[in-house]
């Protein structure tokens, strides 16, 4: 039985540097964005994160684009 896949929904999260914790560990903040167009491309995205990236305090250290898809098989 083949099985697909449709992407339901797509989120762009920046990861911030949120200070040292008491173990010299860096502390992380997440920020996400929803409702991303699914079709956006890889380089769309990095060109909006590092827009937004200049607006914010703190250090960015991260971007991740999250997909989110719903299976589907035959017969289903």
């Amino acid at each position: 039985m083949a099985a697909t896949q449709d992407i339901l929904r797509t989120q762009l999260r920046f990861v911030f540097e949120n200070g040292i914790d008491g173990k010299g560990r860096m502390i992380l903040k997440n920020k996400n964005y929803n409702n991303i167009n699914p079709e956006a491309s890889a380089d769309a995205l990095h060109s909006v994160a590092v827009a937004i990236d200049n607006l914010q305090s703190l250090e960015l250290v991260g971007i991740e684009r999250n997909n989110s898809y719903a299976l589907t098989g035959v017969g289903q």
